[in-house]
């Protein structure tokens, strides 16, 4: 049996969303985007979206749109996917990576308080793997020191924390729909708030800065405005080509029906993954799994301190891993960092990512930990 790491579940529906982008003949930024946009804010019950090409323009856009002056500094996890950090390095900015939590592997909330100072601007909250964060005791501290919360929820879409949508809770939230997450558009992106004009600049900056996109300047010509000037439009701000179009929209429309259905799966196979795991010596649960309730996870891991041998043993007998993440500061681009993470570093070498996804079966499920089990044994 082969058993992949990550796969996006697609069907009919988002074929036929597809066809019906083709048969309009706008494939780019338009009305798709636009529904898509108010759909989601509609599932997360926030103000305002705004499509994206990815998350990382996502977050690039999101730390932008403060305006932060240059050199401030942004507290952001240590062990999280390098997007991350570009969003504040991509601003003229510098990370300060906070070290994780022994249990959850998000931001340790008081490794957090020790690394403000009087030029710290913002926090990048990663829930790690879809495991919240503890959103309120996060945005009290924030509150106190006058801190914005961008969430990175890249890992947890359509998750809840005291029935409150992930996303929500900050002053900008920000999603990936790349094709190994919750949903996908194939690639693409979200940023949301309840402060709708926080981002509603964010619209010409992922459009080159222009101020009215083309199918704006379309429709007008469409509905008459024969004086409308539907052409004109004007450039005040360096902006980025950063939009979403129209054929990923078609997409996010049709898997945002289904994300609800998505993660109640991934949460069937995680009970059942731990539930197999709970009988075999030396692995534990990556994280203090939730199977129940509005959870949302991205990654099913383990810990294990035979990573290596483990990874190659599953690779023969067809099982997929992963090892999600390195903590940043190991990586030559932050070479001389001297921000102390020491649980970040004593944790990372045991983690082992195992196949996750919508579809996956009991039969997979079951494979992965029969091989877990033969390991073991042997």
């Amino acid at each position: 049996m082969q058993v992949r790491l990550f796969k996006p579940s697609l069907g009919s529906e988002e074929i036929a969303a597809i066809q019906e982008v083709f048969e309009n003949a706008w494939i780019g930024l338009g009305p798709k985007v636009l529904a898509f946009e108010k759909a989601w804010s509609e599932y997360l019950t926030v103000e305002a979206s705004v499509g994206v090409n990815s998350g990382t323009a996502a977050l690039h856009l999101a730390v932008k749109a403060f305006g932060f002056a240059k050199g401030s500094k942004v507290l952001v996890p240590a062990l999280t996917f390098i997007s991350s950090a570009l969003a504040a390095m991509l601003n003229d900015l510098e990370p300060v990576f906070v070290d994780i939590d022994p249990v959850t592997l998000s931001m340790d909330l008081e490794d957090l308080q020790r690394k403000i100072t009087s030029d710290t601007v913002a926090i990048i909250a990663v829930h790690m793997a879809g495991h919240p964060i503890a959103m309120d005791q996060l945005m009290d501290i924030a509150q106190h020191k006058g801190l914005k919360v961008i969430e990175d929820c890249a890992h947890c879409t359509g998750g809840s924390y005291k029935g409150k949508k992930l996303g929500s809770w900050g002053d900008i939230g920000c999603f990936s729909f790349e094709e190994k997450k919750g949903m996908t558009t194939g690639d693409g992106g979200m940023i949301c708030s309840d402060d709708a004009d926080l981002i509603e600049p964010l619209r010409a900056l992922r459009w080159v800065g222009i101020d009215k996109d083309t199918w704006k300047r379309e429709s007008s010509l469409k509905e008459g405005q024969i004086n409308s000037m539907h052409w004109y439009y004007e450039i005040s701000s360096v902006g980025l080509k950063y939009n979403m179009n129209d054929l990923s929209a078609s997409i996010g429309l049709t898997q945002l029906k289904k994300l609800d259905t998505f993660n109640a799966n991934k949460r069937q196979a995680i009970a059942r993954y731990c539930n197999g795991i709970s009988s075999i010596d030396n692995l534990e649960p990556l994280l203090p799994y939730r199977p129940e309730g509005e959870n949302a996870y991205w990654i099913f891991g383990i810990r294990t301190h035979d990573r290596e041998a483990l990874i190659g043993h599953l690779k023969k007998l067809g099982v997929a891993t992963g090892v999600h993440y390195m903590p940043l500061p190991m990586h030559p681009l932050f070479e001389g960092c001297t921000d102390e993470i020491p649980v970040a570093m004593e944790v990372y070498p045991s983690m082992l990512s195992l196949p996750l996804y919508p579809d996956i079966s009991n039969e997979e499920v079951d494979y992965v930990l029969e091989q877990l089990s033969s390991f073991y044994k042997e």
